[in-house]
């Protein structure tokens, strides 16, 4: 057959499997009464069932496995078997719940498996900073950076209906096109096995009514293990610059792809660190949950935030040829911009609602202390001298801030 045939098959194949197990597992979910239940830190206004990550690893091992048959895919057995890591540790977080430091281990374990066993990882910087190859304990430490931010992140922005899912279908859609183009079927077939679970499970999540549910932990952990793999994948492949369809600032094209998880993960986590808390504390400060709060729904917050990465796609492109350094100062100064705006018209309009634990201002106002910023219970704050210190530069850091 020809090798097109089978990056359909891919998509079919995990879409049907997708489509077919989730009334099943929503049925069994209603049984067994492993729901989502609504609570101050979650946008979830209904109770839901939360074992949609099933049907998308079911979708995507076996069509990956079936589709790509023939195929040489270094590493394969590896990727699959880190998927069910996370799958397992995602499933019983689920179920059960797990501290944020026992799914550290077990990412950490997924992550030692595809860097060292199937060997993928970074080995070259694209001349960044002057450096091209690197040895393997670096590489091994960068990669594994990478993986780790890049499994967090997804499972950060899994806040509202369809946008973890929709973000990676349009990532995994350009990386699955390019590595078709540049002749690599078998990262294609990875992608559009991927493309073809979320697009079922989307369908259910955003447009389901009798028979919604989430992705929950299952899912978003598979998502950020499969998503590093084509991210390094996609700038390995893109060393050699001589080859067809090369890309150039491979690494800066990565994060302008994947911007919104990628920069809203790194915001949010320096927001929580500055007011003195954990950087793993539930809240609701992500950039949605702002959309939510201006008064949009959960599909005009997904949609809104999908066609500006859909957007943003057409620059990114254009303009890889300024560089790594041009192009991340390009993506890094529109993501703040975007920030500023938001966070300047809901401070305006007033849409932040102080009383709640949960959610923080966006941009700090003036005079305003760290001390005083509600949700910070004294066992979430840093101790006093640390405290003092953060204080005293909040004054300089409020002419500045954005976030």
């Amino acid at each position: 057959m020809p090798e097109f045939t089978y990056v359909i098959l891919s998509f079919g194949l995990s879409l049907l499997i997708a489509v077919r197990s989730i009334p099943t597992i929503i049925s069994v979910a209603r049984q067994k009464h492993l729901f989502d239940e609504p609570n101050g830190r979650s946008a979830a206004t209904q109770v839901v069932p939360t074992l949609g990550g099933i049907a998308i690893f079911l979708g995507f091992v076996l069509s990956v496995t079936i589709a790509g048959n023939g195929f040489v895919m270094p590493g394969l057995k590896y990727i699959i078997a880190a998927v069910i890591i996370m799958f397992f540790v995602g499933l019983k977080d689920d179920i059960l719940s797990l501290s944020p430091w026992k799914k550290l281990v077990a990412q950490l374990a997924s992550a030692f498996m595809l860097i060292v066993l199937a060997d993928i990882r970074f080995t070259n910087l694209h001349g960044f900073l002057g450096i091209h190859g690197i040895s393997f304990i670096p590489s091994v430490i960068l990669s594994g950076f990478v993986m780790i931010v890049f499994i967090n992140a997804f499972n950060l922005i899994d806040g509202i209906d369809g946008l973890a899912s929709g973000i990676s279908i349009i990532a995994a859609g350009v990386f699955g096109v390019w590595f078709y183009l540049a002749g690599h079927i078998e990262y294609t077939i990875l992608a559009f096995s991927l493309i073809g679970a979320l697009s079922g499970f989307f369908w259910f999540n955003v447009y389901g009514k009798k028979n919604k549910i989430f992705m929950g932990d299952t899912g978003s952990l598979i998502l950020g293990t499969i998503m590093s793999v084509l991210v390094i994948q996609f700038n390995e492949l893109n060393i050699i610059q001589t080859r067809p369809f090369a890309i150039a600032s491979a690494p800066a094209v990565s994060f302008g792809i994947l911007i919104y998880p990628l920069f809203d993960t790194i915001r949010v986590f320096a927001l929580r660190i500055y007011q003195g808390r954990s950087p793993f504390s539930p809240d609701k400060n992500h950039i949605h949950h702002r959309l939510l709060a201006m008064g949009m729904s959960h599909r005009q917050a997904t949609f809104t935030l999908l066609t500006i990465s859909a957007l943003y796609l057409v620059p990114v492109f254009l303009l890889q040829d300024i560089g790594i350094i041009g192009l991340m100062s390009v993506n890094i100064a529109f993501a703040i911009g975007v920030v500023i705006l938001l966070g300047k018209h809901i401070q305006v309009k007033q849409f932040i609602h102080k009383d709640d634990p949960f959610q923080q201002i966006l941009i700090p106002r003036r005079n305003e202390r760290l001390i005083d910023m509600p949700g910070l219970e004294k066992q979430d704050r840093k101790p006093a001298t640390v405290r003092r210190g953060l204080v005293r530069a909040l004054s300089q850091l409020d002419k500045i801030s954005f976030w």
